[in-house]
């Protein structure tokens, strides 16, 4: 018994696909068209094919010209796969950056990637003809998420959620140094020894800790944040790095600048990984500076590269688009987010970051900052069934220990439960 065309059609659209456009070039330009049918064949040689209908203008003279190239689209692209798929009149290849490879074939140069290729093989395939080409250049032009082809329908990428989620505190120390120093009532202070209790608590509970450089190095080499053992510092200088011993074991926080790739090369000489901050990165305005700041940090040898959340409250759908591009650029880096609370968007934001392939959170106990909250953060991990090697029982005791210190309620939602 027979499968009619419109049943095979609809099964095959089960299957998600990339979504690429196929050029060749012939004496009276180029021409290319929309296309799901490709596939890897060999590396050695470097193999690839095309299935192409054999009725189409394309197929003719792909098989005239023994050349062709595909240019793989990203997520913001489908106009131009609409406009090779015949949906839109007008030239093709007009308003978009196409130039010829080394074969003469057109390739995008804002696509994900493109190849050029000499036909090496065609093959009867019904309809169609399975054109095997031989890669002859390639190129990654961009990262950032595809184009798909899922059901007759363009999308994007289906935003697993990770396996596990770690968090950092980078505020708290900061907080509690200012209550140190508050000149008001006593209720409104805190002593060394609470904040010092305090910050042992969490380091425990398995939280890095920013903390404050000294005024200078510790005996014996090690560096301390006030009472309790840094976690990572934050320098904006070679002098203050030169405060860090070398192969302390300490994570060197560098804020994106004009210096900032010189300061990370300059950690990494002492022994030290070092974490690339882009302040306000979430701001309309900043999408091709925050991309380039990322890969400079990513040049400089950042070991982890953090995206900073501005005064101005981000929405999840710019979360979304500067975190798929950004985690695209930096694999296989670590990328962590500090998020602010703003309205409950807060945790919103943190379920946008997981579902873009974010696993590290910046945070601070109980948001006492104005971050998003460590216990919330780890709260929505339990309630995803996200792991997290953090002890949540234990931080979760940490936070009521500050909320009785801070004498008053903290800004935190989640501070109460425990795992």
């Amino acid at each position: 018994m027979g499968v009619d065309a419109e049943t095979f059609r609809t099964v095959l659209g089960q299957w998600p696909t990339g979504v690429a456009v196929v050029t060749t070039t012939a004496g009276d330009g180029w021409h290319g068209m929309t296309a799901s049918s490709f596939s890897s064949v060999s590396l050695d040689p470097p193999l690839v094919l095309v299935c192409l209908a054999r009725d189409i203008h394309t197929h003719a003279l792909v098989e005239r010209s023994g050349i062709f190239a595909v240019s793989f689209l990203g997520k913001d692209q489908a106009a131009i796969g609409h406009r090779f798929a015949g949906r839109e009149p007008g030239d093709r290849f007009a308003g978009q950056p196409w130039a010829a490879a080394p074969t003469g074939a057109p390739v995008l140069g804002a696509a994900l990637g493109w190849l050029d290729c000499r036909v090496a093989h065609a093959y009867p395939g019904g309809d169609h003809t399975i054109f095997v080409g031989e890669v002859t250049a390639a190129r990654v032009p961009r990262r950032t998420a595809p184009l798909l082809f899922h059901s007759r329908t363009w999308g994007q990428l289906a935003d697993p959620l990770p396996d596990t989620v770690g968090i950092a505190d980078t505020g708290l120390a900061a907080a509690l140094h200012r209550r140190l120093r508050a000149h008001g009532t006593a209720a409104s202070r805190v002593s060394p020894a609470e904040a010092a209790r305090l910050l042992a608590s969490v380091r425990d509970a398995g939280v890095r800790l920013r903390g404050p450089l000294p005024a200078g190095p510790a005996p014996g080499g090690s560096v301390t944040a006030g009472p309790f053992p840094a976690g990572s510092v934050l320098v904006e200088d070679e002098t203050r790095l030169a405060l860090v011993p070398p192969g302390a074991g300490l994570v060197v926080e560098v804020v994106d600048g004009p210096c900032a790739p010189d300061l990370v090369r300059a950690a990494r000489l002492r022994g030290l990984a070092a974490v690339g901050r882009v302040p306000d990165a979430f701001r309309a305005d900043r999408h091709a500076a925050v991309l380039a700041a990322v890969d400079r940090f990513a040049e400089a040898g950042c070991a982890e590269i953090a995206l900073d959340e501005g005064p101005a409250a981000a929405s999840p759908l710019r979360v979304r688009d500067v975190l798929q591009d950004a985690v695209a650029r930096t694999r296989p880096l670590t990328q962590r987010v500090r998020l602010r609370e703003s309205r409950g968007l807060g945790l919103v934001n943190a379920l946008t970051a997981m579902k873009s392939g974010v696993r590290h959170f910046d945070v601070t106990l109980g948001g006492v900052d104005g971050g998003l909250c460590a216990e919330d953060v780890l709260f929505l991990a339990a309630q995803l069934e996200v792991a997290t090697p953090i002890d949540r029982a234990a931080l979760a005791a940490a936070s009521a220990d500050l909320e009785a210190i801070w004498g008053a309620a903290l800004p935190g939602r989640a501070h109460r439960v425990a795992s």
